[in-house]
């Protein structure tokens, strides 16, 4: 039986259809995060970017999202390490860790759904960073619990 590709390759490796695949859509990675200036803690918020749709999480533009969302990071194999903040369950990180992939993940059962019955996706549980009348009120709605690991959930 031959090996899945998440298996038998490098991020680096992987063909671009390869890696976009990998993305979960839990959509833990499109909600903003304000870093603490004095103490450097990154403190994570239910607020999401403005081109994140909250139903599908998924981005609303998502190939020319840079255009609207300048500071939109562009994940690649090279600067996982360096985003600490990427969330536990995230299969890039996962992946670079060494760790397959959790047992919900689409690769794995076939069904998109699967993340959201897992309970690691963020669907329903944002607003969006345009209600906001000041960027610094994504305070009122930190979120320590998303820094929980969510890799263990089952489907």
């Amino acid at each position: 039986m031959t090996q899945p590709f998440w298996q038998t390759k490098t991020l680096a490796e992987m063909t671009v259809p390869e890696w976009e695949s990998l993305c979960d859509g839990c959509g833990l990675c499109c909600l903003i995060r304000l870093e603490d200036e004095d103490s450097g803690e990154i403190i994570p918020t239910r607020v999401h970017c403005k081109l994140f749709d909250s139903q599908t999480c998924a981005c609303a533009n998502y190939p020319q999202r840079h255009t609207y969302v300048p500071d939109c990071i562009k994940l690649t194999p090279y600067n996982i390490e360096a985003l600490e903040w990427m969330p536990q369950s995230c299969a890039y990180r996962r992946l670079h860790e060494g760790k397959d992939l959790p047992r919900w993940h689409y690769l794995l059962t076939g069904d998109r759904e699967s993340v959201h019955r897992a309970g690691v996706s963020v669907r329903g549980q944002t607003i969006s960073e345009d209600a906001l009348d000041d960027p610094e009120d994504a305070l009122d709605f930190a979120a320590f619990d998303l820094l929980e690991d969510k890799t263990d959930n089952e489907e």
